[in-house]
């Protein structure tokens, strides 16, 4: 049949199960948007959420998802619309996150002759192909349809990544009879595992007397989290959960720790098993383990398989197919090893001992928590950049596998706000809290607007110290108090969000703080706390041995 371009876009779009479309609109998106409204008015199913920045745009999309497993999609102009959205789909790319750019261009015949037409880029394509796993350009308005269903197949097959697509704007007005494709498999599983190479692991974890099981963000990106809590029960073996793994085995299991668990779990262990994760440490070198130990790991990215790492046996695969797999041969094996030597009360000193670190940092332990006991243990706590926030990356307890939202090794400043509200349209049913410094929310605090236009139910937390805080105490400690840059003018933030239409209160204290949150979460729409707090003492002796990081908020 006769389409556009822009109408083939839809309706493959559709097909692919796209349920929501987050952009900004732009001259060079005039005939998709159009095709949007006309499909809409004939009762379509994509609803179009416009941000107001591409990089809120593209970080709902990306947290839409990541926490859904479904197409979160980014609709761009070319140029400034492209590179405003990289920041999001490069936190994508950290966080394994099935996210689909669609970026318009300029016209076919002007593209790449550097005339300087409006929005153009000397190099789109290169620009869009260095943080994403595929990325392409249709040729053909014929071509639109083939090309989504492929991207969306690329972003979900083997590790879940960032794709993008780019269509020139002569492209989506044209009309050619095109035929739109049968939609993407489900979520490409990768083969399975050789079997050899499975029962070479098992053999292994058989034999261990003190395994460990290392979980990383790729247990979450898979939905493993059932399979790695079945493994650790078949073996009686402790789980240290990586700040990208959170709940992957819920917080109040008997056999799972956070990360702050490894430099007491890791040395004593016989044998390690390392399930997407880096296992790195944030200086680039490898997590220490004993001498002796047997080491395996375990990823869908051959990457993170080899050096600075050292492994006795690796494998190429995905973590729930390869999970499933171990636990299978594992139930066959039952009995003939060695047995898990870990004691009950070993285990319970250990936990005990993260809790004392963790109970130490105050006032930040007492926000974190007030924030676990309003929020509702499947609720969403999309966690950012500040001072609270990197406790609760140790010592916020998460009892729902892929609810506790981080950045990944982006350590994006900025990104919690407009990720929760991707979180929320993709979870309307669900608690959605987001936590930020006073600088990292003023990054994209304009998209109150889009949270108030579209109702999205999502409560702001902005603590408010009028500072890049760690900024702000590297330079006290490290060089000799010249502060510079450090220190912001922030505004009121409850009259800001008042300003937008949305509700906003101030707590002064975390007993406050959690009263005004049990109570934002039980009405509709979104909403603001800001906590009024002063200089905080340091986490990062507890977190990174001293060392602050990169980290400004």
């Amino acid at each position: 049949m006769k389409l556009s371009g822009a109408e083939a876009l839809v309706g493959q779009l559709e097909r692919e199960g796209v349920r929501h479309v987050f952009g900004v609109p732009g001259v060079q998106l005039d005939h998709v948007l159009d095709a949007l409204a006309r499909a809409r008015d004939a009762g379509g199913p994509i609803s179009y959420i416009a941000a107001r920045h591409e990089q809120g745009a593209a970080h709902m999309a990306e947290a839409y998802a990541r926490t859904t497993g479904r197409p979160g999609v980014c609709l761009v102009v070319p140029g400034p619309g492209v590179l405003n959205a990289l920041t999001a789909v490069a936190t994508g790319y950290a966080c394994s996150s099935p996210m689909l750019c669609v970026a318009a261009d300029i016209p076919s015949a002007l593209s790449g002759r550097g005339l300087g037409i409006l929005h153009e880029l000397p190099d789109q394509d290169g620009v869009l192909a260095s943080v994403t796993k595929w990325s392409a350009r249709a040729e053909s308005a014929e071509r639109i349809p083939g090309l989504v269903r492929r991207a969306v197949r690329e972003s979900r097959s083997g590790r879940p990544r960032p794709v993008a697509l780019t269509i020139a704007t002569d492209l989506l007005t044209a009309r050619a009879d095109t035929r739109l494709a049968d939609p993407a498999p489900d979520g490409d599983r990768p083969e399975r595992p050789e079997e050899a190479s499975v029962a070479e692991i098992a053999a292994v974890l058989r034999a261990a007397h003190r395994p460990v099981l290392y979980a990383g963000g790729g247990v979450l990106a898979s939905r493993a989290g059932a399979a790695l809590t079945a493994l650790a029960e078949e073996l009686s073996a402790p789980v240290v959960m990586s700040r990208n793994a959170g709940g992957a085995v819920p917080a109040h299991h008997p056999l799972a720790f956070s990360s702050l668990a490894a430099p007491r779990l890791l040395p004593s262990a016989d044998m390690v098993l390392v399930v997407g994760s880096r296992f790195m440490s944030p200086r680039g070198t490898a997590l220490p383990t004993a001498p002796g130990a047997k080491v395996v790991l375990v990823n869908a990215d051959a990457a993170d398989l080899g050096p600075p790492r050292r492994a006795d046996v690796t494998l190429l695969a995905d973590a729930r197919t390869a999970l499933d797999d171990l636990c299978a041969v594992l139930a066959v094996l039952n009995g003939n090893g060695g047995g898990s030597q870990w004691q009950p009360g070993e285990l319970a000193e250990v936990r005990a001992w993260c809790a004392r670190k963790v109970e130490s940092v105050e006032p930040q332990w007492s926000y974190v928590r007030a924030l676990r006991e309003a929020i509702p243990d499947d609720g969403f706590l999309v966690n950012e950049l500040t001072q609270v926030g990197y406790l609760a990356g140790v010592g916020y307890p998460v009892h729902t596998p892929g609810t506790f939202v981080t950045p990944g090794y982006q350590g994006t400043l900025g990104y919690g706000y407009p990720s929760a509200l991707g979180v929320k349209v993709g979870h309307p049913d669900r608690a959605v809290v987001s936590v930020n410094g006073d600088g990292g929310f003023s990054w994209n605090m304009q998209e109150l607007a889009t949270a108030r236009k579209y109702g999205i139910g999502v409560t702001a937390v902005v603590f408010n110290d009028n500072a890049y805080g760690n900024v702000r105490r590297i330079q006290a400690d490290e060089f000799e108090g010249r502060f510079i840059g450090s220190e912001l003018a922030s505004p009121d933030f409850v009259r800001l969000a008042e300003s937008f239409g949305v509700p906003a209160v101030r707590a002064g204290s975390p007993a406050a703080l959690a009263g005004a949150l049990k109570e934002s979460l039980g009405e509709p729409g979104p909403s603001l706390i800001e906590v009024p707090v002063g200089e905080m003492p340091s986490v990062w002796p507890l977190l990174l041995g001293g060392a602050p990081g990169s980290v400004r908020d």
